[in-house]
């Protein structure tokens, strides 16, 4: 079957479309073998590096106050949290949220309601110190699960699948 100019310019224009709009995310380009870095400030104001939590199980989680995933699975994280404490384990947030005051006001909200034993430090991407070897997070949340030696052993985006949280005992 032949097709008009036309009739291929539109099939064209519409596998574009499809292919943009139905595209897995971009995964963050990271190096196996190496460990990650993030560096930066809290939204506390203390100075964080990833590197002094060597020795402990370390989940990144990128989010955004935008995102209603990210916002439905923080009790979730927080629990984990909680769950885990007193093993080698940290949860560590970077917010991407447009502006500051976004990450900001949300955690003055978890501050004033959420036990201190269910929090976590949390980043924001825009602060000039901010670095991080994790590239792009892609579709939010993205999570990346670090060894206790700071280097990546799985990726996931979107909801995070319960076998995450088997994954971390088993690193531990």
């Amino acid at each position: 079957m032949s097709l008009s100019p036309a009739h291929f310019k539109a099939r064209l224009v519409a596998l574009t479309l499809t292919t943009v709009l139905f595209a897995p995310a971009a995964a963050a380009q990271t190096t196996p073998g190496v460990p990650q870095q993030l560096l930066g400030k809290t939204l506390d104001g203390q100075a964080f590096d990833l590197q002094a939590l060597r020795g402990k199980v370390v989940m990144v989680v990128f989010w955004s106050t935008d995102c209603a995933v990210c916002r439905d699975k923080m009790p979730e994280l927080r629990a984990n949290v909680k769950g885990w404490a007193g093993q080698p384990f940290e949860l560590v947030g970077v917010s991407t949220d447009r502006l500051r005051s976004n990450a900001v006001n949300y955690q003055r909200l978890v501050n004033a309601t959420v036990p201190t034993g269910q929090r976590f430090t949390t980043l924001w991407t825009g602060e000039p110190q901010y670095r991080d070897s994790f590239g792009s997070p892609g579709q939010l949340p993205a999570a990346f699960l670090l060894d206790k030696a700071g280097q990546l052993v799985e990726q996931y985006h979107g909801r995070i699948p319960p076998e995450a949280w088997d994954r971390i005992a088993d690193l531990l």
